[in-house]
């Protein structure tokens, strides 16, 4: 039941429907922007009820915008019945239904760098939004809204927006608010400097500006987010996180790391939450976080006083962490800062700061290119997401990842990337269970042989070498042997492994 605690003006409880009254303000062919990032913070009531409509015999299919991956509620609940006609700006491929219609092109898929999608919106290239549907905590007095764990693309969506629907979700814990830091930067030519200058510094609103007239219709809503607990790191996790503490620890003796060390950005993923994991054995004290998603290993960190202040776009919390949270939440809102998409990702601030940006690809190859979205070249296996947007401005950039896959079976380190989201002019560090490719100021072949020598699996190092020969024989700068490239790739399709025997 919504009190006064979430509703905080009563004229706001005269805009209390059910959640079919809000799925009718939802007409086919919108563009629907929707709160929420990987998978935190996105309404669910609103979006059953429409897929329940659809199911039912309404006509709608949808435009869906959002931050980053949502949950099923509303990739899995509206593909399913045909509800999405377009996607953007990233999926995971955890959504079944999803990934089937991007890779049967019955969904239209727009992936796109996450950091660039909130100015596509703002400066009207890309359409109207004719709806944004936002998942709340609470509204204020004046009618701004406060956010759950997951921030996204809401402050574009609920600038631009037609029609407004706040899902007020009273699973969300109160004491997040205060915790947000909104700020809307202008458009070109008043567009300033974002005026950040360390990980934890505020520029904006705790709240998101709204506004009582302008919210259509509240519904109310207790769904728990989607989020399950984190694989527990293995052997070669383990490995990947020791060779980076190793690696950041030179760079220190070096001094190419100041003794304060810099902000640090991590990815998506059991493998990326594994390594930054790894920091808790490290000698790094009074470590910043200035990331797009602060996963289960960030909240350890917070506790055992290793971290003491994190940015990001949202927070995904595992069951355990929410217990964690729940337990001492003024330590942890004294830590984070939930920002923007386009704040989180800025590639002006993320070069001001100095991020240390630590990303997983699906696979990269010897020359230093990499893969983050396709399967053999044309299956999308998910968005770029915000990896572009730290390797490209990143102080340092490393893409971390185990050798093999499947058992062994298959190579991630290949002769040449199926797809490739990362070119060389984008990679400096590649870290797998076997060692540390530094590639910063080395030609191609001179990358080559680090990335073979130091991050390839010993079963795979002599095909490698074997490719690297052959394709010498050649001329260039890059040298490329593509009739090599495509038996290998024939061979891993017949075989389903990257070996020539």
């Amino acid at each position: 039941m919504l009190t006064s605690e979430r509703l905080r003006n009563p004229a706001l409880f005269d805009k209390i429907v059910t959640a079919d009254k809000a799925a009718d303000l939802i007409k086919d062919g919108m563009n629907v922007g929707f709160s929420g990032f990987t998978p935190s913070g996105y309404p669910k009531k609103t979006t059953l009820a429409l897929a329940e409509q659809i199911k039912n015999g309404k006509k709608c299919s949808i435009n869906v915008w959002t931050g980053a991956s949502v949950g099923p509620e509303i990739e899995e609940a509206l593909a399913e019945v045909g509800g999405i006609c377009g996607r953007a700006p990233y999926y995971a491929a955890s959504n079944k239904a999803l990934k089937k219609g991007i890779n049967n092109e019955t969904i239209h898929y727009i992936d796109c760098h996450l950091s660039h999608f909130g100015p596509l919106v703002d400066y009207g290239f890309v359409g109207d939004v004719d709806v944004a549907v936002i998942e709340a905590a609470a509204i204020t007095e004046t009618g701004d809204i406060v956010l759950g764990p997951g921030v996204g693309n809401t402050p574009i969506f609920a600038k631009h927006a037609k029609k407004i629907i706040v899902e007020v979700n009273t699973s969300i814990p109160l004491s997040l608010e205060g915790m947000h830091d909104i700020y809307i930067c202008n458009r070109p030519p008043h567009r300033t400097e974002i005026p950040i200058y360390h990980a934890g510094d505020r520029v904006g609103s705790p709240y998101l500006t709204c506004g009582i007239d302008r919210i259509d219709a509240i519904v109310e809503s207790d769904i728990l987010d989607h989020v399950r607990n984190l694989t527990p790191p293995d052997e070669n996790s383990m490995k990947i996180a020791e060779n980076l503490v190793d690696f950041l620890e030179n760079e220190q003796r070096q001094g190419r790391i100041p003794e304060q060390m810099l902000p640090m950005q991590s990815g998506v993923g059991s493998i990326a939450n594994a390594v930054l994991a790894g920091l808790a054995k490290s000698k790094f004290e009074n470590l910043n976080m200035f990331s797009e998603i602060l996963q289960d290993s960030v909240f350890d960190l917070i506790k055992m006083g290793k971290i003491t202040k994190a940015s990001g776009c949202a927070f995904t919390p595992s069951p355990r962490v929410w217990s964690m949270y729940k337990e001492d939440p003024e330590l942890y809102r004294k830590a984070l800062v939930l920002r923007p998409l386009d704040i989180s990702n800025n590639p002006g601030v993320i070069r001001r700061l100095g991020v240390i940006a630590m990303n997983t690809p699906i696979e990269f190859d010897i020359y230093g290119q990499a893969n983050s979205t396709h399967i053999m070249g044309n299956s999308m296996m998910n968005g770029i997401g915000g990896s572009g947007d730290y390797m490209r401005n990143g102080y340092i950039t490393i893409f971390s990842t185990p050798s093999t896959a499947k058992d062994g079976c298959i190579s991630k380190i290949v002769p040449m990337v199926t797809h490739a989201d990362h070119t060389e002019h984008d990679t400096m560090v590649f870290i797998t269970e076997q060692g540390v490719a530094d590639v910063r100021g080395l030609d191609p072949l001179q990358r080559a042989k680090v990335i073979i020598d130091n991050c390839a699996h010993p079963d795979y190092r002599p095909q490698l070498r074997e490719y690297l020969r052959k394709a010498k024989e050649g001329s260039g700068h890059e040298p490329v042997d593509l009739a090599h490239c495509f038996d290998m790739q024939l061979n891993f399709i017949k075989n389903g492994t990257m070996r020539l025997d």
